[in-house]
């Protein structure tokens, strides 16, 4: 870690020395005083995509229909090659569809239809809930699918296993060595998250990949904290499957469409468990039998959102034009910075930091724990105009985002943070939660 200070000289030293300083008059900022800390929650809006969503509003209403025949149809391959760009994938291995949930259900069930004769699934408790959920579901469906030897579909040959590999220190890193032993010749798939969305620990990709194949298992990531804030390399890696949302770090919008990734090796040995007309051969013969379309279009399913697609795409520009390793490294000094000001400044009334301290180990956000979290997170709201996000139990979770979050932000965020608890305004907040933490 370099060596830093606490002055707010500092902060702007590192502003004039940032070669990505100019891309924040790309963005949307309309109230400066406001310290955005919620980048990997919903990135902010562009203004080239705030224009875009009123051209294709426009191309709706002039071109009815005939837009189909424009640049509509080819948008979810057209925009998952440009995402691959960034995840380190070669043309038409991308496809953008649906959400992260859905694209994890299509791709965790055609991993384990593949090999149908291994029962294992292989995740930590590191990972999202809502993966787990997706998982837990699919064990009930196949599980409940595949009859017993009995014929009742009880148990037996036909009960998948879901294994939730425990953090082995208060849910910062996860336990590797027993992810290690836990992956066996019974394995059909691990599954984690790139970089966990809690502490912002970031997995060896080759490493884990490279452990899962040697046991004859598939790999699927989530790349939703990833994509966008740190270089990835899947065919580098070899990787199979991935899955990634477009709202965090690629700054498409609040429920743009997710994308998925789907190797070339396996893409035609892989059948999607969700059938529909644009994932069929031939989508306007209309037959009535279906037939699978080559390649990564298999996995998509039905109407495509245009007007959330479309404005998602001319988002990635920034990201595209100012490149993962300049994004990375600036990544990298950010979150140093920012755990040098907790543990200088806010350690002493009682935060610590709850994300890995080596910064190879680590995404773009950083976690930061006191007892009070969520009262310290209403008042930097309500009364500081800092957005941050709260993360259950007690741990106030921010995000960095290299392309228009400066220094003096960092600095002015921390200031504000420890103003709110040396005054001691959280306390007037009742600990009972809202419903959007």
């Amino acid at each position: 870690m370099p060596t830093f200070s606490p002055s707010l000289d500092f902060a702007r030293r590192l502003d004039s020395l940032d070669p990505l300083a100019s891309c924040r008059d790309q963005f949307l900022i309309t109230d400066p005083s406001l310290i955005y800390l919620d980048g990997n929650s919903l990135g902010r809006m562009t203004k080239a995509a705030a224009e875009r969503a009123k051209q294709v509003m426009e191309e709706w209403g002039h071109d009815l229909i005939r837009g189909w025949n424009k640049d509509w149809w080819d948008a979810p391959r057209r925009v998952g090659d440009k995402i691959g760009k960034l995840i380190g994938a070669a043309p038409g291995q991308v496809i953008v569809t649906d959400t992260v949930s859905i694209n994890l259900f299509k791709l965790a069930t055609a991993a384990l239809t593949l090999q149908p004769h291994r029962k294992r699934i292989i995740t930590d408790t590191l990972n999202f809930p809502s993966d787990l959920y997706i998982l837990q579901g699919i064990v009930h469906l196949l599980s409940n699918a595949s009859p017993s030897p009995r014929g009742r579909g009880d148990g037996g040959e036909g009960k998948y296993e879901l294994i939730r590999i425990p953090s082995r220190d208060n849910d910062i890193t996860p336990d590797l060595a027993a992810l290690e032993a836990a992956i066996n010749e019974d394995t059909a798939l691990v599954t984690l998250s790139h970089v966990t969305f809690k502490s912002g620990y970031l997995y060896d990709m080759r490493r884990i990949t490279d452990l899962a194949h040697a046991k004859g298992a598939l790999v699927l990531w989530d790349l939703s904290h990833s994509a966008g804030a740190v270089p990835i390399a899947l065919d580098d890696c070899n990787a199979d499957l991935a899955v990634g949302c477009t709202y965090k770090y690629l700054n498409g919008g609040p429920g743009a469409p997710a994308f998925l990734y789907v190797n070339k090796k396996l893409q035609e040995k892989l059948t999607s468990p969700i059938w529909g007309w644009w994932g069929q051969k031939n989508p306007f013969d209309f037959d009535l039998d279906y037939t699978p379309a080559p390649g990564v279009e298999r996995f998509l399913a039905g109407t495509q959102p245009m007007i959330s697609l479309l404005t998602m795409e001319t988002a990635l520009e920034p990201t595209l034009q100012a490149g993962l390793d300049a994004i990375r490294a600036k990544s990298v000094l950010m979150t140093d910075y920012a755990s040098y000001l907790t543990d200088t400044w806010l350690a002493p009334f009682g935060f610590s930091l709850g994300s890995p301290r080596d910064s190879a180990n680590r995404g773009s956000h950083i976690y930061i724990r006191h007892p009070e979290g969520y009262r310290i997170a209403r008042a930097l709201i309500e009364e500081m105009n800092v957005i941050p996000d709260f993360r259950a139990p007690h741990n106030l979770r921010l995000g960095f985002a290299p392309l228009y979050t400066s220094f003096a932000e960092i600095w002015e965020g921390f200031d504000r943070i420890r103003r709110v608890v040396e005054e001691r305004r959280h306390e007037k907040y009742p600990k009972q939660k809202l419903t959007v933490t």
